[in-house]
């Protein structure tokens, strides 16, 4: 195994462990979330550290082909970027308004954006 761990594999866990194995998925989150071992890990599994380097080797290959068709991960991100950038624009808007004197219609229509920024930011 590589002395450093992908972490994006973590989060690609979230998205794609149905796609793998239950033997992948288990050693995976242990490896990953749980930082475990592989030692502890073939431990903890009743198999030999081989095999759990092995079980990794192709979870991680699964979680990254599916990422490359579907994109979820990377969509979801993007999307939490637009989510805060939304949000941002509509507070730069509020304090221009407080500037020149609160137009209550510019206003609303911050605060209505603001909060559907926040309402939507964690649908993925």
């Amino acid at each position: 195994m590589n002395t450093e761990k992908d972490l994006r594999v973590s989060v690609l866990l979230d998205y794609y462990a149905p796609m793998l194995t239950d033997k992948q998925r288990d050693v995976i989150d242990l490896y990953y979330n749980e930082d475990l071992s592989l030692s502890e890990i073939a431990e903890h599994e009743g198999i030999t550290r081989q095999g759990v380097r092995d079980s990794i080797k192709r979870g991680e290959q699964t979680l990254y082909e599916m990422e490359e068709k579907f994109h979820l991960a990377e969509r979801s991100e993007q999307y939490g970027n637009m989510m805060s950038r939304i949000a941002e624009l509509a507070e730069g808007i509020r304090t221009d308004c407080a500037m020149y004197g609160n137009p209550k219609p510019i206003l609303k229509r911050a605060e209505n954006i603001a909060q559907l920024a926040e309402e939507n930011k964690e649908l993925f």
